[in-house]
Formats: structure tokens, sequence, C-alpha cells
């Protein structure tokens, strides 16, 4: 996995860095597997703006994406890395020995013809899923159920992974990279290794008609804005605008909007450091 610096030719290629791509070893996803995916441009079934600076774009297929790994003790052989515009991670195309094909996130490290299995007391190798209860403790982790057999929730973006750090009872503790401790039951699934396209995060666009390809139109500052549309709106030349804040007023910039008493916070032994 590697990123490319362009060079200064024009002066949107000034501070370019794109994505190598390496690891791809088709462009042509599996037909069964995708399905037409419509654009709805921020729109609600009344034909009203109900989302801003939607819309636009280039035209994707989803590729349907195995998330619970339940076809237990069947061997499947990686086919392909593949490239997915619905994600930042690269998909794997799995042939398994019974015939059936899936999609599931790549996983760092992952080579064609590579053997990945799920269930109970599988090899412990990159790519094979489990059960949280068989995973040895300091285990890097990815694509990690909340709920059994809802299918991962958890770390499912390029280069995320989580730790397998304590298991006690029938709950197991999880550490993030934020910091935060958090437990599920042990009875949830994990994929084993980190998402695959860790150097994701390093990409540059070096222009705005790149955000524009991705579907994202632009976005106007709310100081810019007068005071009938924003909070922060208003004011005589650059006015600053007071404390960051939302359209709705929600302060921004550090202030935590999560739900007090939230059902789950019952679930976090610590919270992700400020």
């Amino acid at each position: 996995m590697s990123v490319k610096k362009i060079k200064p030719t024009t002066p949107s290629q000034r501070f370019k860095i794109i994505n190598n791509f390496d690891e791809i070893t088709n462009f042509n996803p599996e037909k069964s597997l995708t399905k037409g995916k419509c654009k709805s441009g921020g729109r609600n079934n009344f034909g009203r703006m109900t989302m801003r600076y939607f819309g636009g774009g280039h035209k994707k297929k989803y590729r349907m994406i195995d998330f619970k790994r339940r076809k237990f003790g069947i061997l499947a052989i990686i086919k392909s890395i593949e490239y997915d515009p619905n994600r930042s991670s690269f998909i794997s195309l799995l042939h398994y020995k019974d015939g059936e094909k899936n999609y599931i996130l790549a996983i760092n490290g992952f080579k064609i013809g590579q053997k990945v299995i799920s269930g109970k007391k599988v090899p412990f190798n990159i790519g094979n899923s489990t059960f949280l209860s068989e995973i040895p403790l300091g285990t890097n982790i990815s694509c990690i159920e909340l709920i059994p057999g809802q299918g991962a929730k958890i770390a499912r973006s390029a280069g995320s992974y989580a730790q397998l750090f304590a298991k006690e009872g029938k709950y197991a503790t999880i550490k993030f990279p934020s910091g935060e401790l958090r437990i599920v039951l042990v009875f949830c699934m994990a994929t084993i290794g980190i998402v695959s396209n860790l150097d994701h995060q390093l990409e540059i666009y070096g222009k705005a008609g790149k955000n524009r390809h991705l579907g994202r139109r632009p976005r106007t500052r709310g100081v810019a804005m007068n005071p009938v549309d924003h909070p922060m709106g208003g004011g005589e030349g650059k006015a600053s605008g007071g404390i960051p804040r939302s359209r709705k007023g929600i302060p921004s910039k550090g202030f935590r909007t999560r739900t007090k008493n939230k059902y789950s916070d019952k679930y976090i032994l610590q919270r992700r450091k400020k």
C-alpha cells in the first residue's frame, strides 16, 4: 500500500496526493453481488431539500458486503481485492467451497489465493472471523458486532481496528485507538486483523472538482450568511460570529452531542480522551 505525490504541473496538481491502488487486482465487480444505487440529492419524498450540500457525483453501483460471516466451517479462497466507491476500505471477493460467492471487507495483508474461514475453533490467521470468546487477548480485531448475529458495526473504515483488552464472564472489554474502553458480549463475532487501505488518511484531493465527483457540493460558512439563515450570520464586515455553532444552534468545537442517559452508556467503561 502506497501513495503517490503528483508533480505540480498545474495549480490543482500542486498538493495532490493519490492512492497507488497497488493492492487492487480487479477493477470489474462481480455482477451477481452488485445492484443499482439511487441518489436523493438531499431531497425527501416531496422533492424538498432536507439535507444541504448533497448532490451530483459519479454514478455508483452498490456492492453487497457480507458483514455477518455466518457460513461457519466452510473454507473460502480470496479471488480478488477490489475498489469500492461506497467505502474507504477495499473489498475482497470470496469463492466458497460450496460454490457461493461473497464480498467481505479486505484486511491488511490479504493475498490472492489465501484461505479464510469463519466459525468456532478456527486458525488464528488474518481474515478469519470468530467469536470474541475464541480470540486471544491483545489481538487487533476489526468488523466487530455489538449484538450477536447483527453483523459488523465497529471498525469498518480504512485502517481501523480495536484491541481485545480483557475477558470476564460473558463480557469482553475492547479498547479503541481513541482510548475508549467498551464491553461487548463474548458471543459477538469479530475479524482478526486491521482493515485495508491504511494510507487512505494521507490522500489529498488537491482540487474542488474531486469533492464534486464524490457527491459533495460547496459548503457555505455560517458567518457568511444572514442572521435569518444561521445563528452565526450577520454583523458588519467579516464578523467572527461568536461561539461556533450549527444552524440549529448546537455548539461545536468540543461540545459533546451524545444523548444523556443513553442505553449504551452502561457498556462504556471509559470515555475517549478529550
